[in-house]
């Protein structure tokens, strides 16, 4: 696999209102290797559509793809 800045491991999410899946394009290796554990362990779920050398698309459910709001931390919890 060819060295990559960091810059250019970008992730990719792509989604629209009609469609019911969505496609991650990465190149960043840590979001490859937790992609490919999902796609082992849910196939029904998540599949890879295609690769490369330095990079790998997936599909899956649009509904998996999550927004969440900040965590809020205390003082006494960041001791």
């Amino acid at each position: 696999m060819a060295n990559l800045t960091k810059y250019e491991m970008e992730t990719v999410v792509n989604y629209n209102a009609r469609e019911q899946t969505a496609t991650v394009y990465t190149r960043d290796k840590s979001v490859m290797r937790r992609l490919d554990r999902l796609v082992a362990d849910y196939p029904d779920s998540y599949r890879l559509l295609r690769q490369t050398d330095i990079d790998k698309t997936y599909s899956m459910p649009k509904s998996f793809v999550t927004y969440r709001k900040p965590r809020a931390v205390s003082n006494e919890q960041r001791e």
